[in-house]
């Protein structure tokens, strides 16, 4: 069975090296960018990746075309990892097994997370399964959605036991300049959806999340970083996609 490694990328020439080393167990790495203003391309070049370049039209318009180069370069079995992530060897052991051995169309991987410094081990950041061993034929991106994307599988799912170890963001200002991004995103689906801001929203969705991170999820074991990560992102996924909605309506009005 033949595993390829991909990782889609735009400005991560601080990440790319390491990432390419940590899945130099794969029979191949491919490296989609879109179009990177910075070092990433030549930087994964040098680190014998091979590297293509598509225009960003959302995360699972990406993977799906990646599935479809990965294909052609020979792969029965595609590992995704993100540039800030890091596979381990006891995870490419693992792999290999599974691939070789079992029936699953694909596999969930268990991520340790670091944000701003520190682990983070309860509010939804552990273990965090995400979906990224996919068997070629038999898995494919939904793409009504194009952030937190979704897999559909021709199959069974299983789940690994070993860990990518995911180095979120370095610092807080990183943390709320993708959260904003991602609200926009999710602006944009609230919209392809037909909704329309309403006075509830803002204050039950975020107490909502709130409510999930911190309580249902177990987020005050974090303690201090465990309260700020709940309360942003309730902020983030709660009230801001509703925000950027209702200004986007009254800017048509």
């Amino acid at each position: 069975m033949r595993v390829i490694a991909v990782i889609l990328t735009k400005n991560e020439a601080r990440h790319i090296a390491d990432c390419i080393a940590s899945v130099a167990w794969a029979d191949g790495v491919l490296v989609s960018d879109s179009f990177s203003e910075d070092e990433t391309v030549p930087l994964a070049q040098a680190a014998g990746a091979a590297v293509e370049q598509r225009t960003f039209e959302g995360w699972a318009v990406q993977r799906n075309g990646s599935l479809d180069s990965a294909a052609r370069m020979g792969a029965d079995w595609v590992f995704f990892v993100d540039a800030d992530e890091r596979s381990t060897p006891e995870l490419a052991g693992e792999i290999r097994v599974v691939t070789g051995t079992r029936p699953e169309a694909g596999w969930s991987v268990p991520r340790y997370n670091f944000i701003a410094g520190k682990q983070v081990r309860h509010g939804g950041f552990y273990p965090d399964y995400q979906m990224r061993l996919l068997r070629v034929g038999k898995a494919r991106y939904d793409l009504s959605r194009p952030v937190h994307e979704v897999v559909e599988l021709d199959g069974s799912e299983g789940f690994l036991q070993n860990h990518l170890i995911h180095y979120n963001y370095d610092t807080w200002a990183q943390f709320h300049a993708k959260q904003r991004r991602y609200g926009a995103m999710e602006a944009d689906i609230l919209a392809q959806r037909g909704i329309r801001p309403r006075p509830h929203n803002f204050v039950l969705q975020p107490l909502r999340e709130f409510r999930r991170r911190y309580l249902t999820l177990e987020g005050y074991r974090d303690g201090w970083h465990g309260l700020k990560l709940a309360s942003l992102l309730a902020y983030y996924y709660g009230f801001y996609p509703y925000w950027v909605l209702m200004k986007r309506f009254r800017s048509t009005e």
